[in-house]
């Protein structure tokens, strides 16, 4: 019986030690490139147990669980102690719009270089990135209807558009465009100087039944989860994407006429917009030898169908308009604003963890959605790991971008300053050093999970990640993409950025672009969960043995849209 237990006791230990043995399967079974079972890792003190360390790509030892009593010193700073509200009142009601190049813009961008100095950052500057062209604000804008009746109108000047004639007040017949085509479109020609111009639009404002903010449904983001129904939208069949097209290019067309026409003020409306909200971005150019165009104002949709419906009927309708702006081109360079709290481990502190958000808005408002809450995020974040007092063994790099509402100009010339271009893949020394990138611009919304981004090997990482924070509603990790912000110019280039998951509330329907993007439409509560789980995020990735896996490198050119 004796040899028996002794036997029965050597098998246990034999499978006790096989179940221990570190893991380099992928979450598909398959092994990551870059990955060598040979190699051995670092224990959690930064000491070397074997020769080398893990290579980019490889997934992390399971045993490599994360630091929980760091999580919780997290949590009670930024829940207890949190600035991300003073933040987001400095980025938004102190500094006002902040479109790049403005003045609105640098004010943020000084502030918040001096407060993350004053964090106890180093390194803090507002790097050049490259040349981005004019800056542009506007400076008085007044629309009214004064015939028939007088009535003032909800009216915020396009981007980067002109002043009216004078830049005083001015008054006017309208003259109501219809054209399906370019053949129609050319019988004004020669009709529309220093007048006022808008064009037929086909809109019908309907009431509507649902409610402006919502929050993920626990349904909705089951089907984010990998192996189920994917959540991102469809785009339509190839008919409608032409019909699209078509659409897009025709208004390109009756944009450029007009301005070359000279009228005195071009009013538009964004259908999308109702009850006083205004959809509104560029209409200009901001090259450094573009032509500064006329007037151009967006309407709320109400006005601008009621003048429609008014002139169609042929009532004899008048308006006045006194609009403003002003062009800046002192210093044409865009910049981003960089800071760093130093990595503590001799032999990691060269490797980089970054997380940052755009700065730049639209002017309409003050862009406090759209990004002052990432920014505000992303500071508060940097904040809580100073003041928790832990020591990343990685360098953290905090990344406020300018230029991205102009096609993510910021982060993707920061990209091909550091890292690589990813039109010939040409990799910078800094390329393997950098771990991964995190980005938050969504709106006010908390988080609830992350997107992989098709990187389905840091799966095994954010799930034991998010799991601190199950309680607090972040538990989906989606591989899907997603687009549209800073992530996207370091995963061009095959380092592992990530955009997380966020509840929508009023984004898409009240303030993304809209005159309604103020202070008021942020939401505490969910910022401060947003900047513990961000600060989380990144101290893992700073403190973690092995890098973030990565995806196979794109080939030269492969990124779309880049």
């Amino acid at each position: 019986m004796k040899k028996i237990i002794n036997s029965l006791l050597f098998i246990f230990c034999i499978y006790i030690a096989s179940a221990q043995k570190p893991s380099f399967t992928g979450v598909n079974g398959t092994t990551p490139a870059g990955s060598n079972p040979d190699k051995k890792a670092r224990d959690t003190t930064g000491k070397t147990t074997g020769k080398g360390e893990n290579e980019p790509g490889q997934t992390r030892f399971k045993y490599e669980k994360a630091d929980l009593d760091a999580i919780e010193s997290i949590k009670q700073e930024g829940l207890k102690n949190s600035k991300v509200m003073n933040y987001a009142f400095k980025l938004t009601d102190v500094s006002g719009p902040r479109l790049t190049g403005s003045p609105g813009f640098m004010t943020a961008a000084n502030w918040a270089k001096d407060e993350l100095t004053r964090m106890g950052l180093v390194n803090a500057n507002l790097e050049p990135w490259g040349d981005f062209g004019k800056g542009w604000q506007q400076e008085h804008c007044y629309v009214a209807m004064t015939s028939p009746y007088y009535i003032p109108f909800i009216a915020v000047p396009r981007a980067w558009t002109g002043s009216t004639p004078d830049k005083k007040l001015f008054t006017g017949d309208i003259i109501l465009i219809k054209a399906k085509d370019s053949a129609e479109l050319m019988k004004y020609a020669g009709t529309l100087k220093d007048k006022i111009v808008m064009t037929w639009s086909t809109a019908k404002l309907k009431p509507s039944f649902e409610p402006d903010g919502e929050r993920y449904a626990d349904s909705t983001l089951a089907k984010m989860i990998p192996g189920s129904v994917s959540g991102t939208a469809q785009r339509g069949d190839s008919a409608q994407r032409a019909a699209r097209m078509n659409s897009f290019a025709f208004q390109r067309k009756v944009t450029d006429f007009l301005v070359k026409e000279k009228p005195a003020l071009i009013l538009s409306m964004n259908a999308n917009g109702n009850d006083g909200t205004v959809f509104v971005s560029g209409g200009g150019q901001y090259g450094k030898d573009a032509e500064e165009g006329p007037a151009m104002v967006m309407l709320s949709s109400d006005d601008y169908l009621r003048v429609q419906r008014l002139v169609e009927s042929g009532i004899n309708v008048k308006m006045e308009a006194d609009v403003r702006t002003k062009f800046f081109t002192d210093d044409l360079k865009g910049y981003n604003v960089i800071a760093e709290i130093p990595g503590s481990d001799p032999l990691l502190k060269e490797e980089i963890v970054m997380l940052g958000g755009h700065l730049d808005s639209w002017h309409a408002a003050t862009g406090a959605t759209d990004n002052a809450a990432g920014c505000a995020v992303m500071m508060e974040a940097v904040r809580i790991l100073k003041a928790t007092g832990l020591k990343p063994r990685r360098t953290i790099r905090i990344a406020l971008w300018s230029g991205e509402e102009q096609g993510l100009l910021g982060s993707r010339n920061y990209v091909k300053n550091h890292f690589a271009d990813p039109a010939t893949m040409e990799l910078k020394d800094q390329h393997g050093k950098i771990s991964a990138y995190y980005n938050l611009d969504n709106g006010s919304g908390k988080i609830r999970g992350i997107y992989l981004q098709r990187n389905k090997y840091a799966s095994s990482y954010f799930t034991d990640w998010l799991a601190p924070f199950a309680a607090m509603g972040a538990k989906t990790i989606s591989v899907d993409n997603t687009g549209g912000t800073d992530h996207l110019a370091f995963d061009a280039v095959g380092i592992p950025g990530f955009q997380f998951i966020q509840d929508a509330l009023e984004y898409d329907s009240r303030t993304h672009h809209t005159n309604m993007d103020t202070y008021d439409h942020l939401v505490e509560e969910d910022l401060k969960q947003a900047a513990v789980i961000v600060a989380a995020f990144v101290y893992n990735t700073a403190w973690y043995n092995d890098k973030i896996p990565r995806k196979e490198l794109p080939k030269p050119g492969q990124s779309r849209g880049f």
